[in-house]
């Protein structure tokens, strides 16, 4: 009995230095000021900002570039809410924040990546770094700018050692993720020919499904934002020359047209998409999926076979943009949102596995071109290795964006 007590005892101190060690770092905020007098500005006309960790020895010329996400806002009124918010203004920004997963700077917890300058782009303008309206309304002061942000922070990274890169990447979570996606090619087009670049998504596969009451709520969403921030002319042109601009928005309409390698992480069974694109709270107005959202294991028989549906929905539209042999694809089925950025996902002991690789391990293989990796988990419940995201009960529920 001593011995198996100790033995518990010993495990679990092992286990807290490991996440003692695995520590994020906490790198400072940089503004590009510059920038303003050029109108790339955040919603509320503050400057972009970006949190820059240096690379160091054999990673010096790297660069690994991480959009945040944070969902959008499609009209005046959401976009007014979101710009009092650090979403929406970097004066609202704090100075510092931690960097973990795939912008930590340790390699037993980040092993391609480490020692890359290693940069969170931060997200302040609701369009997925889309936007460009020219005028500005007296009245709301809100500024349509996101391109102009993404451009400028861009073009501020570049003349700080960017331009010399070996290797880039250009990643993102969720509204980030998207925005990888979408400024995949120009990301490629701003850097020397004999740059190894790719891309990777990180939630940003969000798919045009009907929500559970019939209904097309996030693809009435799209349609509203791209015309709120004048975003059409900064989608794919292959892409809006087909289909209406709002559509541009879903990936399964236009990431088959990305020249760039692109690696697709996500969950068959997002969390987000399941709270905001099949079950929004417009279209369960009497609550009946609140619990289950909250806890997947909260969900009744015919909300998992809802759930398993949308699931199969999620997979058709991924396949629909074609097989690529440049492309990667780590598709688990856990209930969860946004998996490189937090440790224990990214890479750990008992991070989700999919053929017994972590999803660093698979990104990494990929990008060095060690191993490709293109994988789709099992239906759920069929994954041990799952972190299956669990969500506190909110008084008034504004959509998670």
């Amino acid at each position: 009995m001593v011995d198996t007590r100790s033995c518990h005892w010993l495990n679990l101190l092992l286990l807290g230095l490991l996440l003692f060690k695995a520590q994020a770092v906490y790198v400072p905020i940089t503004y590009v000021r510059s920038a303003v007098a050029r109108g790339a500005v955040c919603l509320d006309g503050s400057p972009p900002a970006y949190h820059w960790d240096r690379g160091f020895g054999t990673g010096i010329n790297s660069w690994l570039i991480q959009l945040e996400g944070g969902g959008w806002c499609n009209n005046v009124t959401s976009c007014l809410v979101r710009k009092n918010t650090h979403l929406g203004s970097s004066n609202r920004m704090v100075k510092q924040i931690p960097f973990s997963g795939i912008l930590n700077n340790k390699k037993l917890f980040n092993p391609d990546f480490y020692n890359w300058n290693r940069v969170k782009v931060r997200y302040c303008d609701g369009s997925s770094f889309t936007g460009d309206v020219a005028s500005v309304n007296p009245v709301t002061n809100l500024h349509f700018r996101g391109a102009r942000v993404w451009l400028a922070v861009m073009e501020d990274l570049l003349a700080k050692g960017m331009r010399n890169a070996e290797n880039a990447v250009m990643s993102g979570c969720s509204a980030g993720g998207l925005a990888s996606i979408l400024h995949c090619d120009s990301f490629r087009a701003l850097l020397p020919m004999g740059t190894k670049v790719k891309c990777i998504s990180d939630a940003g596969y969000f798919i045009n499904a009907k929500d559970v009451s019939g209904g097309h709520y996030i693809e009435t969403f799209f349609d509203q934002l791209v015309a709120t921030h004048g975003s059409a002319k900064n989608l794919l042109p292959s892409c809006i020359s087909r289909i209406r601009p709002g559509l541009c928005f879903f990936p399964q309409y236009m990431a088959q047209q990305i020249q760039t390698p692109l690696f697709i992480i996500n969950a068959a069974y997002d969390s987000w998409q399941i709270r905001n694109v099949l079950a929004p709270v417009i279209a369960d107005p009497h609550g009946f999926w609140e619990s289950c959202k909250l806890d997947i294991k909260n969900c009744l028989p015919r909300q998992i076979k809802t759930m398993q549906d949308f699931r199969l929905q999620f997979l058709a539209a991924l396949l629909r943009i074609g097989k690529s042999s440049s492309r990667g694809m780590f598709i688990d089925s856990c209930y969860a949102h946004c998996q490189t950025e937090m440790q224990e996902l990214w890479h750990m002991s008992d991070s989700p596995l999919l053929n017994k690789t972590t999803i660093a391990k698979a990104v990494g293989d990929w990008f060095y071109d060690r191993n490709p990796f293109q994988r789709i988990d099992c239906a759920y419940p069929c994954n041990p290795t799952c972190h299956n995201r669990v969500y506190d009960p909110q008084p008034h529920h504004y959509p998670d964006l």
